[in-house]
């Protein structure tokens, strides 16, 4: 169905309809995220994938196609170790931290070399937007590792990646997901603030843990 010179599709509606509970079983740090997710990449990789094929764009949009299978990808590698992670008290699957100092230097090495690398290659395939979708593809590779990670800087990560994208999709005609990417910005503050309070709640307890007497010290004490 044409809107505004875009074609809105059922795959596309339902496959952000798939990211949108992956977002929030994300955000609840339920492992239930990742396959849930991985559908909802199938379905919207067939989308950009159609539009190429059928001219919806004067170019195609080779960045989020390959977005998708990026994020297929990486929703088999953080299915993996989110099954396998320590967890939390609460019953999450990762317990939430912020990046160490050494950490966070690696992210924004990827972030540079992820941006230029994305960038020379659509720009040889011939994207629809090179600049951009080099943000969105680079950005969206760290900020899902970062979620596989249980980092709370990934929320951040992930503004960053809306901000570029709701207009990206707007000139493109991509309708649904562009409103799905400006529903992301707001809920990705609230995602922030969730695992921000929850990653607190973590650290005071492995401090407590830390400050309390160990039984064998006890024991030789006395």
């Amino acid at each position: 169905m044409s809107v505004h010179g875009g074609v809105l599709s059922v795959r596309e509606v339902v496959g952000n309809l798939f990211g949108l509970a992956s977002a929030l079983l994300g955000m609840r740090r339920l492992v239930w995220a990742w396959p849930v997710g991985l559908v909802g990449n199938v379905l919207l990789f067939t989308v950009f994938l159609g539009g190429q094929v059928g001219h919806v764009t004067e170019e195609p949009l080779w960045g989020q196609a390959g977005r998708q299978l990026m994020f297929a990808a990486v929703a088999v590698y953080g299915w993996w170790r989110w099954s396998h992670a320590r967890g939390a008290d609460d019953g999450g699957a990762v317990a939430p931290r912020w990046a160490s100092g050494r950490e966070r230097l690696a992210l924004v090495g990827l972030a540079v070399v992820g941006y230029v690398a994305c960038y020379a290659l659509l720009g040889v395939i011939g994207s629809y937007s090179p600049a951009t979708e080099a943000w969105i593809l680079a950005g969206s590779m760290l900020a899902t590792y970062g979620m596989a990670r249980g980092w709370v800087e990934f929320w951040l990560v992930w503004i960053a990646v809306d901000v570029v994208g709701v207009t990206t999709l707007v000139r493109a005609g991509y309708y649904p997901t562009a409103f799905m990417y400006l529903f992301y910005a707001l809920f990705v503050v609230w995602g922030f603030v969730t695992w921000w309070r929850v990653s607190a709640r973590v650290h005071d307890l492995e401090d407590a843990a830390r400050t309390q007497p160990h039984p064998h010290h006890e024991g030789a004490r006395a």
